[in-house]
């Protein structure tokens, strides 16, 4: 199937996160039940069955994928073990990723990246636990969240413009290519609905980039 084919090309089955980590499946519960460690980002079930000459076969298995960034996340994890000690290191993470993105000339006037950012940091924390950026970015760690955000915002405000000048169509493009680098493929199913096929894809297109 693509979409298995998809998910071990980009991702980690739970066993595979267990062993690299060197941890076992009850302390990534009890991670996951203190809110450290994030939820799967997919969840697959599969109905399994055979038949050759020993006869019939039929197995259920229930397989969990993670984002490959989330070994060096169990490291922290690991090494810290306190709920405020690991939230400070995602939201240091996330801030000094914000700050060398507007070194390099990215930038957005939204109160979430702004005056609002702590607030922010806390709702970026729940998706994060949730799964939901192991699934949306390429390493699900607080440096590829922070491009993704920051470049939609990019775009989203570039995109009010009724028309651009040279100047914003180069800025356009460049938001567009951090989003790029941080987006992931997305699963096979979920292409034409995602934020990649609208603000990649579809932007590339209408403005020629």
């Amino acid at each position: 199937m693509e979409l298995i084919k998809y998910l071990n090309e980009h991702f980690y089955t739970k066993q595979e996160l267990l062993d690299l980590s060197k941890t076992n499946e009850q302390t990534l519960r009890e991670y996951q039940e203190n809110n450290l460690m994030p939820q799967c980002s997919y969840k697959v079930n599969l109905e399994l069955k055979s038949d050759s000459f020993f006869g019939p076969y039929n197995n259920e298995q229930e397989i969990e994928y993670y984002a490959k960034g989330y070994v060096s996340w169990l490291g922290i994890i690991q090494s810290l073990n306190s709920r405020d000690a690991i939230y400070s290191v995602f939201a240091t993470r996330y801030k000094a990723a914000l700050d060398n993105l507007n070194k390099q000339g990215h930038c957005s006037s939204d109160a979430k990246i702004t005056s609002d950012l702590n607030n922010h940091l806390k709702d970026e924390w729940a998706y994060f636990l949730n799964g939901i950026y192991g699934l949306c970015t390429k390493s699900g760690l607080p440096e590829d969240i922070a491009a993704k955000e920051l470049s939609i915002l990019e775009i989203n405000e570039l995109l009010a413009f009724k028309e651009l000048t040279d100047g914003q169509l180069n800025r356009l493009s460049s938001a567009v290519n951090l989003l790029d680098s941080a987006s992931s493929l997305f699963a096979p199913h979920e292409r034409l609905k995602s934020s990649r096929h609208r603000l990649i894809n579809e932007v590339r297109r209408k403005y020629k980039l």
